[in-house]
């Protein structure tokens, strides 16, 4: 697997939506290739790059790394879903989940390989509950070694 932009979903990307599920960023088209890490999984890795708030009361949020067979992944629950974030709080620094404040991680997860089949279209749903998210930015990209990814809050 050849890991560059075309395997980047997001790269400082707002997440600042009403409530519902939206899609975030980019999507990367499968249809060449449904072997994505070369015989090996890839790992999925979401984090903060702004911090992620609301204006006035607390609400959720959470992120799933779904498929479609269209370019324009389906918010309304057709999607096939590989995989779902818990919920975080969504509100202040002072109230938020700490993975939502700036350069938290989200998520760090191998890509599962069995059980739900991927379609032709790879993406970020972020799914928000409650109340509007008013700011806020993601990184969200595939890698193959996290741990040699590393977060910095800054960007460089």
């Amino acid at each position: 697997m050849i890991l560059d932009a075309r395997n980047e979903f997001a790269d400082a990307t707002s997440v600042a939506h009403a409530a519902g599920t939206t899609l975030i960023g980019n999507v990367i088209d499968l249809s060449v290739a449904r072997d994505l890490g070369n015989g090996e999984a890839p790992y999925l890795v979401i984090t903060t790059d702004t911090e992620i708030i609301t204006g006035g009361s607390a609400g959720t949020i959470n992120f799933a790394l779904a498929s479609d067979a269209q370019a324009a992944i389906a918010t309304d629950g057709s999607a096939s879903i590989h995989f779902r974030t818990a919920d975080f709080v969504t509100d202040d620094a002072a109230a938020n989940s700490d993975q939502l404040n700036a350069g938290g991680v989200i998520a760090c997860v191998k890509l599962p390989v069995e059980g739900v089949v991927y379609e032709r279209y790879l993406g970020i749903l972020a799914t928000i509950g409650t109340t509007t998210v008013t700011a806020g930015k993601i990184n969200a990209f595939l890698t193959m070694d996290p741990s040699k990814w590393k977060a910095y809050a800054d960007a460089i």
